[in-house]
């Protein structure tokens, strides 16, 4: 079966991945971001931001399913510095993107009566528990975020649950592992063997999107990780995403980290 699917931040790492599996399993994909989605005619690419609100609700219309991936993707500085060196982009970033950004999503799905959702969270919402070894994670591991990008995703996840209970969606709050998005990051990883072990190939990003939208008799709200295989320690625990979606990771880190 294919359905008609809006992809918000369709123009991002993540997103292109998404596409490019959607498309190839013949589904009818809709970009939403603010540079054109490569891999979409421009009839399927919508150029707008989550202030343009009257686009955002006429680009719900008719879909079967929403995966929103676009956000401030992570905090300006961590640690922070000390003053004055010392600045965050909280207001100017996470907050519109992350916090209002999101509701005018929701509020859009909502209206359109989209039977399902995939929030694009983060495993940062418990990134204490790996640095205190509490570790593999299940869905049920308790908020422990590493800074305030991570507070922006506790608030999706939060959302989201009251979303799905209030207005009957089918909600899956998905943990995403970490793929980079410049050679920069693949470095840092190159570093870690920990960062290793939660990477996040695009093919492997690709394969749960399409598995999060393709699985049957998903109702409710639902926490979900994807991770590409890991190379040393189990961090995540993906039995839950494999019941929910069928999804199994097929890539280990490096593959296709410079892979743009």
């Amino acid at each position: 079966m294919t359905y008609r699917i809006l992809v918000t931040g369709s123009a991002g790492r993540l997103g292109r991945a998404a596409v490019k599996a959607l498309v190839a399993k013949g589904h009818h994909v809709i970009g939403f971001d603010v540079r054109p989605t490569p891999g979409l005619p421009p009839g399927q690419s919508l150029v707008a931001t989550f202030g343009d609100v009257a686009v955002l609700r006429a680009a719900m219309q008719g879909m079967d399913r929403v995966i929103h991936l676009a956000a401030t993707p992570d905090d300006a500085k961590y640690p922070r510095g000390t003053p004055p060196d010392d600045g965050d982009n909280f207001l100017d970033g996470l907050v519109p993107n992350n916090i209002v950004g999101l509701y005018n999503l929701l509020e859009a799905a909502r209206l359109a009566k989209i039977p399902r959702l995939v929030l694009a969270s983060t495993g940062q919402v418990v990134d204490r528990h790996i640095d205190a070894k509490q570790i593999p994670l299940t869905g049920s591991a308790r908020f422990a975020p590493r800074y305030l990008y991570a507070c922006t995703k506790v608030f999706l996840e939060a959302i989201g649950e009251v979303y799905s209970r209030e207005h009957g969606m089918a909600v899956i709050a998905v943990r995403l592992g970490w793929c980079p998005r410049d050679l920069g990051q693949v470095a840092e990883i190159e570093r870690s063997v920990e960062d290793q072990d939660v990477y996040l190939s695009p093919g492997d990003a690709g394969r749960f999107f399409a598995a999060a939208v393709e699985a049957e008799a998903v109702s409710g709200f639902h926490v979900a990780y994807a991770t590409s295989r890991h190379r040393t320690e189990l961090i995540y625990d993906l039995s839950e995403t494999r019941a929910l979606t069928g999804f199994v990771p097929q890539d280990t880190w490096p593959t296709g980290a410079t892979e743009w």
